[in-house]
């Protein structure tokens, strides 16, 4: 598997392509609500595309959340892709690329349902309690880099 920084515009499609097959046909989230201003072009953001050979199984983003902290966001893996890894080997990868941007910490919105996901890669639940983000609920987690 090969991570790339997401450079061209197509590149960014290929990732939009995985995030709407995750989210929006899986998970049933508006695509109005998956797409934002962070998605304007490659550089809105640090966009990253997961490679085996020439195929894209897993996306994912982030974003400055404040000049310290980077906000992960957008973590999708194609389901036959699912359980080898490859969201871990994703989200070790951002936060290494949020180290070397700056950033000492990072944060981000789980669904509930993956917590136990991002409490083995160190991450604490901040918020109160649980949230609804695009009709599913989440809690904020945070991990100092």
């Amino acid at each position: 598997m090969n991570i790339i920084h997401v450079r061209s515009q197509d590149e960014l499609e290929a990732c939009f392509d995985i995030r709407k097959e995750v989210f929006v046909a899986e998970q049933q989230v508006p695509e109005e609500e998956e797409l934002d201003e962070f998605d304007a072009s490659p550089d809105a953001c640090r966009h990253f595309l997961m490679l085996q050979g020439e195929e894209a199984v897993a996306a994912a983003r982030w974003r400055y959340y404040d000049e310290k902290t980077a906000k992960l966001q957008r973590v999708a893996v194609r389901k036959p892709y699912r359980g080898l890894g490859l969201g871990r080997e994703l989200i070790l990868h951002m936060e290494r690329d949020a180290k070397e941007q700056g950033c000492e910490a990072s944060v981000l919105d789980g669904q509930c349902q993956a917590e136990p996901f991002y409490r083995k890669l160190g991450y604490v639940v901040i918020s109160e309690e649980p949230f609804y983000d695009a009709g599913i609920l989440h809690v904020r987690m945070k991990k100092k880099l």
